[in-house]
């Protein structure tokens, strides 16, 4: 897995700053960081869009965490084999959904946000494919789905954890 970010930047507004920014991202291999790595040039650039990086990083992986939930919920209903009871599959399919909205609780009360967020969701989308493995033997899971649950959610999780520390 290979990413390449380059920015590109046009000087010829006011006083010389850029007027212009244009962001390319090229990913090789998968990973999971489409969204994310658009994030991390925001942050990292050192530009005035850092905290609009920052909040976009934490944005896409609560969305893709809640996302996750979804997935669980449908291989459920379609899947499921017969001798298995739904309700811990659909405690499991809520619980990213719940814990999305539990980081982001410390923005609107004014706490730390949104490092200690960040990290949480890492962590979460890093730790997701436990639950698929748990999910597997209660439900029939597409080939390949584990190799690229853990794939994905160690790209995601890991550029999320990455952000977190430069919130």
């Amino acid at each position: 897995h290979v990413s390449l970010v380059y920015v590109i930047q046009h000087r010829g507004g006011a006083a010389g700053k850029p007027n212009v920014v244009i962001v390319v991202v090229v990913v090789v291999g998968g990973g999971g960081g489409g969204g994310s790595g658009i994030a991390a040039v925001m942050v990292l650039s050192g530009m005035e869009y850092r905290w609009t990086g920052l909040a976009a990083a934490y944005g896409y992986a609560a969305f893709i965490l809640s996302f996750l939930g979804g997935m669980w919920w449908g291989l459920a209903v379609t899947t499921r084999n017969n001798d298995v009871s739904a309700n811990g599959i659909f405690a499991l399919a809520v619980a990213p959904s719940l814990l999305s909205l539990a980081t982001y609780l410390p923005w609107i009360w004014g706490w730390e946000w949104p490092g200690p967020s960040l990290a949480w969701l890492g962590i979460f989308l890093m730790l997701s494919p436990l639950a698929d493995r748990w999910l597997s033997s209660r439900c029939a899971l597409p080939p390949g789905w584990m190799n690229l649950r853990w794939h994905l959610s160690i790209g995601l999780g890991g550029i999320t954890l990455f952000l977190a520390a430069f919130a």
